[in-house]
């Protein structure tokens, strides 16, 4: 055989070994993406729960239909599977893959975490998701959580929250001294400041704490999951909020069980995320609207005096300085999130702010 002979016969060995090789791997690669997973999702929210429950379980959905059930999620609401407040512990361990809750439930963990769901006259919803896309909010909250074989997804967004019910109408700030009032994260920690006693109560205890006077007044969400809870029979006073504008909620999972997700997969869940992150916030907008017009004529909206915004914004910038002394987290976290408020806050104002003043 001829030399040119024997080098066409290697050419074309070599050609159809790395054909071969080529559709083999392509072959793993369609196994490997169309691999069915089983995924365990835990809640802290009861069963059917509105906005927040159900749209969890709608998430979960989507995520069937658009990896063509190559990945199955089932959803478990609170106390099926673990505590609602056990859910980041579990996922950290790996005994479920992933939850739905919120990132301020974990300040016990990490100081910096509570920021991650927004702060007391900070962000609203808008501005939130262009600090975790744009501003490197999602890089801190993914680092951070990184440290407990976790990575986050924004999961949700309540958007402007009400200030919360009172027995009594609040005109000074002598009035807030001793006032008891379930009201968690940094408002809570804000209003302390004030003179406030905040307590941590249960969902299920609240309606009955406030009915008998052993709490004098509580937040919640706004309307649509307000008056599910039953408040407005038992406090007559709604006031307007500051301590949570737009709280974001998460879709996290374990991390060492989403990284051995195919990419598309992955890019799949990621996807879920974001659109259960959207419809979420407008699904509240839509769900508080309608509420609002049901609540009774003898509820009286009611607007903070401004002595009392003005010492809570100064008693904010107090819990920030005293906890970015006490935690390098909280401090580089708190930096760049209050740092993209200055940075939004002027083009929000001009543009949003304006144009609500004027229609």
């Amino acid at each position: 055989m001829d030399k040119k002979r024997r080098d066409f016969f290697k050419k074309t060995a070599t050609v159809t070994a790395g054909a071969a090789l080529m559709t083999a791997s392509n072959a793993f690669a369609n196994i490997n993406r169309n691999r069915k997973v089983r995924l365990k999702l835990a809640t802290s929210w009861p069963a059917n729960f509105p906005i927040m429950g159900t749209g969890i379980e709608r998430f979960a959905k989507r995520v069937k239909a658009l990896s063509g059930g190559s990945i199955k999620i089932k959803v478990y609401p609170k106390n099926v599977l673990v505590p609602a407040l056990s859910v980041f512990d579990a996922c950290s361990a790996g005994n479920i893959d992933a939850f739905h809750s919120g990132p301020y439930y974990w300040k016990g963990k990490n100081e910096a975490f509570s920021l991650f769901s927004g702060f007391p006259f900070g962000m609203i919803a808008t501005e939130l998701n262009a600090w975790f896309d744009f501003g490197g909010g999602m890089d801190l909250w993914r680092e951070l959580y990184a440290k407990y074989n976790l990575i986050p997804f924004k999961g949700g967004n309540t958007t402007t929250q009400m200030g919360g019910w009172f027995r009594k109408p609040i005109k000074t700030l002598n009035d807030l001294k001793g006032l008891k009032m379930r009201i968690p994260g940094l408002g809570g920690e804000v209003l302390a400041k004030l003179g406030v006693k905040p307590t941590l109560l249960p969902a299920g205890e609240i309606y009955v704490a406030l009915e008998r006077g052993t709490i004098d007044a509580t937040e919640w969400v706004g309307p649509a999951l307000d008056i599910k809870m039953g408040f407005q029979k038992v406090a007559k006073y709604y006031y307007t909020g500051w301590h949570e504008p737009g709280s974001i909620l998460e879709i996290t999972f374990n991390k060492k069980k989403f990284e051995s997700l195919s990419k598309e997969q992955q890019l799949i869940i990621e996807t879920a995320a974001e659109e259960t992150n959207a419809r979420m916030a407008a699904e509240f907008q839509a769900e508080n609207s309608k509420a609002l017009k049901n609540l009774p004529s003898d509820v009286k909206i009611m607007h903070w005096p401004k002595e009392i915004v003005d010492a809570a914004k100064k008693a904010l910038l107090e819990v920030a300085k005293e906890k970015s002394k006490q935690s390098a987290d909280f401090k580089r976290v708190w930096d760049s999130a209050y740092s993209y408020l200055k940075l939004t806050k002027p083009w929000t104002d001009t543009g949003l702010k304006s144009y609500l003043e004027i229609r």
